[in-house]
């Protein structure tokens, strides 16, 4: 995994800290991915506000791959999503050869959920692809083959168009930094990437070309129903987000939570003075971090896949209000 400063990733550079007498051991995904940037944050706002706690942020590598590690006792902190919970608490997936995942997932726990970001389907603006019903024929990319974010691109575009990746448009075998950069030198007509806006990479893009979010015709219906389940929902992606962004009106995409898991045996005092300085603080970083606005202690709070709060962080949920 890499190690990145906080600071770069979050570009809230905070002096003067203090050393920590408990250090926690953070490890998030691709660190220009804004799920990894909001972990970034969190932990950046933590290490301002608290003097005797710092937490350390690796990125890179797989949630998956980091979830066991944790209820393993070897990472304190990582990037959980309902699926992967429920998952490895079955011993079910890519958990089904791991003998012990069921029974070391009793070591997990839940600090708080926050939207993964919608799902935005991108293609140049001056693209004839205007509805993911068009995509028939195209190169594409989705995310890594096989990961979370790649099956819920697909996922959504079968449920809505009927179009099977590897039979009606090629899905490119790529990593998230080469599936951009294939995006970038137009080797590829549509890039995927869910995030919280404004996502750093369509920042970038729109600095130099025209964007278009493109949605289904359609994305009602029983098979997009099944395909969002319990943990999956429509969001819309709004136009005016982005300098060259060329929608005049809302595009319908899909969403999901992710949160932040924590090892159930950590201590409560810790967890709960952790849980309390970010939220007692997140306002602080909304100007730097507008992305940071869509964060909220009732999405934070939400029942998914039967994961529990930490009893450190639920203590701090129901003093201000948040459980009763």
């Amino acid at each position: 995994m890499k190690t990145f400063t906080i600071a770069a990733v979050a570009a809230l550079a905070i002096p003067g800290l203090a050393t920590a007498d408990t250090t926690l051991k953070m490890a998030t995904i691709e660190p220009s991915l804004g799920q990894a940037i909001t972990m970034a944050t969190f932990a950046n706002v933590v290490n301002g506000n608290l003097d005797d706690v710092q937490i350390e942020v690796a990125g890179g590598g797989a949630a998956t791959l980091h979830q066991i590690e944790a209820a393993r006792g070897n990472l304190d902190m990582y990037m959980v999503s309902p699926t992967i919970y429920n998952f490895i608490s079955t011993g079910k997936a890519m958990y089904a050869k791991e003998a012990d995942a069921a029974d070391v997932s009793k070591n997990l726990a839940l600090l708080m959920w926050f939207p993964y970001g919608q799902y935005h389907y991108a293609v140049r603006g001056d693209s004839d692809i205007r509805l993911l019903d068009d995509i028939e024929g195209s190169t594409v990319f989705l995310g890594p083959a096989g990961g979370g974010a790649f099956n819920a691109a697909k996922g959504w575009i079968e449920a809505t168009t009927g179009l099977v990746a590897g039979e009606d448009y090629e899905a490119i075998t790529a990593n998230w930094a080469t599936g951009y950069q294939a995006f970038q030198d137009g080797k590829v007509e549509m890039y995927v990437n869910g995030c919280i806006d404004p996502c750093q990479q369509f920042i970038q893009f729109t600095e130099t070309e025209s964007i278009r979010f493109i949605g289904p015709e359609d994305h009602t219906g029983e098979a997009v129903d099944k395909f969002l389940g319990n943990f999956r929902y429509r969001a819309e992606i709004p136009a005016g987000l982005y300098k060259n962004q060329v929608n005049d009106g809302p595009v319908m995409s899909n969403d999901t939570a992710v949160g932040i898991g924590v090892r159930a045996d950590l201590d409560d005092e810790t967890v709960y003075q952790v849980t309390k300085a970010f939220w007692d603080n997140v306002d602080s970083i909304s100007s730097d971090a507008p992305w940071a606005k869509a964060l909220s202690i009732e999405f934070a709070v939400q029942s998914l896949a039967g994961m529990p709060l930490h009893p450190g962080a639920e203590r701090y949920y129901r003093e201000v209000g948040a459980l009763e």
